[in-house]
Protein backbone atom coordinates (compact mmCIF):
# COMPACT_ATOMS: atom_id res chain seq x y z
CA UNK A 1 0.00 0.00 0.00
CA UNK A 2 1.57 3.33 -1.02
CA UNK A 3 1.88 6.06 1.36
CA UNK A 4 -1.09 8.26 -0.41
CA UNK A 5 -3.34 5.06 0.01
CA UNK A 6 -2.98 5.08 3.74
CA UNK A 7 -3.19 9.06 3.93
CA UNK A 8 -6.61 8.65 2.68
CA UNK A 9 -7.56 5.76 5.28
CA UNK A 10 -6.15 7.66 8.52
CA UNK A 11 -6.60 11.02 9.45
CA UNK A 12 -4.89 13.59 11.68
CA UNK A 13 -7.30 16.16 13.56
CA UNK A 14 -6.37 19.36 14.91
CA UNK A 15 -8.50 21.21 16.92
CA UNK A 16 -7.54 24.66 17.62
CA UNK A 17 -9.35 26.30 20.45
CA UNK A 18 -10.17 22.78 21.96
CA UNK A 19 -10.82 24.51 25.49
CA UNK A 20 -14.84 25.21 23.99
CA UNK A 21 -17.17 23.90 25.33
CA UNK A 22 -18.25 22.79 21.63
CA UNK A 23 -14.93 20.55 21.35
CA UNK A 24 -17.08 17.42 22.70
CA UNK A 25 -19.95 17.84 19.95
CA UNK A 26 -16.80 17.41 17.27
CA UNK A 27 -15.46 14.42 19.08
CA UNK A 28 -18.88 13.39 18.91
CA UNK A 29 -19.50 13.70 15.01
CA UNK A 30 -16.29 11.72 14.66
CA UNK A 31 -17.17 9.14 16.96
CA UNK A 32 -20.12 8.76 14.84
CA UNK A 33 -18.66 8.57 11.64
CA UNK A 34 -15.75 6.46 13.07
CA UNK A 35 -16.11 4.08 9.69
CA UNK A 36 -15.90 6.57 7.78
CA UNK A 37 -13.62 9.00 9.18
CA UNK A 38 -10.95 6.61 10.52
CA UNK A 39 -9.06 8.96 12.95
CA UNK A 40 -5.62 7.87 13.64
CA UNK A 41 -4.36 11.26 15.90
CA UNK A 42 -6.33 13.95 17.29
CA UNK A 43 -4.10 16.86 18.62
CA UNK A 44 -6.20 19.54 20.83
CA UNK A 45 -4.78 22.76 21.04
CA UNK A 46 -5.84 25.64 23.26
CA UNK A 47 -4.05 28.77 24.47
CA UNK A 48 -5.92 27.90 27.93
CA UNK A 49 -4.19 25.05 29.31
CA UNK A 50 -7.59 24.92 32.63
CA UNK A 51 -9.69 25.00 29.57
CA UNK A 52 -7.81 22.70 27.89
CA UNK A 53 -7.52 19.85 30.20
CA UNK A 54 -10.66 19.63 31.04
CA UNK A 55 -12.48 19.51 28.14
CA UNK A 56 -9.37 17.73 26.15
CA UNK A 57 -10.19 15.16 29.41
CA UNK A 58 -13.98 15.12 28.48
CA UNK A 59 -12.93 14.43 24.48
CA UNK A 60 -10.15 11.75 25.58
CA UNK A 61 -12.82 9.62 27.70
CA UNK A 62 -15.37 9.96 25.13
CA UNK A 63 -13.37 8.09 22.71
CA UNK A 64 -12.00 5.35 25.10
CA UNK A 65 -16.22 4.84 26.02
CA UNK A 66 -16.35 4.12 22.03
CA UNK A 67 -13.47 2.06 21.77
CA UNK A 68 -11.62 4.49 19.61
CA UNK A 69 -7.89 3.96 20.29
CA UNK A 70 -5.42 6.99 18.06
CA UNK A 71 -3.25 9.04 19.18
CA UNK A 72 -4.20 12.04 21.39
CA UNK A 73 -2.09 14.63 21.95
CA UNK A 74 -2.82 18.32 24.14
CA UNK A 75 -1.25 21.20 23.24
CA UNK A 76 -0.85 24.95 24.17
CA UNK A 77 1.93 24.76 21.18
CA UNK A 78 0.21 25.49 17.63
CA UNK A 79 3.03 23.77 15.69
CA UNK A 80 2.10 20.72 17.58
CA UNK A 81 -1.41 20.35 16.99
CA UNK A 82 -0.87 21.65 13.51
CA UNK A 83 1.85 19.82 11.96
CA UNK A 84 1.52 16.86 9.64
CA UNK A 85 -2.48 17.61 10.16
CA UNK A 86 -4.81 16.42 7.27
CA UNK A 87 -7.96 18.74 8.69
CA UNK A 88 -6.91 21.71 10.94
CA UNK A 89 -10.18 22.69 12.47
CA UNK A 90 -10.48 26.06 14.06
CA UNK A 91 -13.09 27.58 16.58
CA UNK A 92 -11.11 30.43 18.31
CA UNK A 93 -12.87 32.99 20.38
CA UNK A 94 -9.97 35.89 20.65
CA UNK A 95 -10.66 37.95 23.66
CA UNK A 96 -12.73 35.26 25.09
CA UNK A 97 -16.11 35.67 26.89
CA UNK A 98 -15.05 39.56 28.25
CA UNK A 99 -14.88 40.16 24.75
CA UNK A 100 -18.12 38.98 23.93
CA UNK A 101 -20.09 40.28 26.43
CA UNK A 102 -18.39 43.89 24.95
CA UNK A 103 -19.74 42.83 21.36
CA UNK A 104 -22.93 42.30 22.51
CA UNK A 105 -23.54 44.91 25.10
CA UNK A 106 -21.66 48.30 23.36
CA UNK A 107 -23.94 47.91 20.24
CA UNK A 108 -27.17 47.89 22.31
CA UNK A 109 -26.37 51.45 23.84
CA UNK A 110 -26.44 52.53 20.12
CA UNK A 111 -29.53 50.92 19.48
CA UNK A 112 -27.49 48.32 17.43
CA UNK A 113 -27.63 44.87 16.89
CA UNK A 114 -25.85 43.15 19.85
CA UNK A 115 -24.32 40.07 18.18
CA UNK A 116 -21.12 38.46 17.48
CA UNK A 117 -21.93 37.24 14.11
CA UNK A 118 -23.00 40.52 12.45
CA UNK A 119 -23.99 44.23 12.81
CA UNK A 120 -21.14 45.64 14.63
CA UNK A 121 -20.76 43.17 17.13
CA UNK A 122 -19.67 40.80 14.61
CA UNK A 123 -17.27 43.39 12.89
CA UNK A 124 -15.69 44.36 16.41
CA UNK A 125 -15.15 40.21 16.50
CA UNK A 126 -13.41 40.37 13.07
CA UNK A 127 -11.32 43.01 13.50
CA UNK A 128 -10.17 40.78 16.65
CA UNK A 129 -10.37 36.85 15.00
CA UNK A 130 -9.07 38.05 11.58
CA UNK A 131 -5.62 38.10 12.52
CA UNK A 132 -5.20 35.46 14.49
CA UNK A 133 -7.14 32.91 11.10
CA UNK A 134 -4.55 34.72 9.43
CA UNK A 135 -1.37 33.20 11.80
CA UNK A 136 -3.09 29.91 11.95
CA UNK A 137 -3.26 29.74 8.31
CA UNK A 138 0.59 30.47 7.90
CA UNK A 139 0.97 28.06 10.15
CA UNK A 140 -1.16 25.43 8.28
CA UNK A 141 0.53 25.96 5.05
CA UNK A 142 3.95 26.40 6.15
CA UNK A 143 3.70 23.04 8.47
CA UNK A 144 0.81 21.11 6.96
CA UNK A 145 0.21 22.02 3.26
CA UNK A 146 -2.10 19.68 1.94
CA UNK A 147 -4.46 20.30 5.02
CA UNK A 148 -7.30 21.44 4.88
CA UNK A 149 -8.74 24.50 7.15
CA UNK A 150 -11.78 24.31 8.51
CA UNK A 151 -13.22 27.62 10.35
CA UNK A 152 -16.32 27.22 12.76
CA UNK A 153 -14.98 30.93 14.39
CA UNK A 154 -17.48 33.83 14.30
CA UNK A 155 -18.03 35.69 12.64
CA UNK A 156 -18.48 33.12 9.94
CA UNK A 157 -20.61 34.67 7.66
Amino acid sequence: MSGEEVRMNSFKIAIIGAGSTYTPELIDGFIKRKNELPVTSFHLMDIDKRKLEIVGNLAKRMLNANSINCEFVMTEDLKTAVKDADFVLAQVRVGKLDARIKDEKIPLKYNLIGQETTGIGGFMKALRTIPVMMDIAEYVENYSPDAWLINFSNPSG
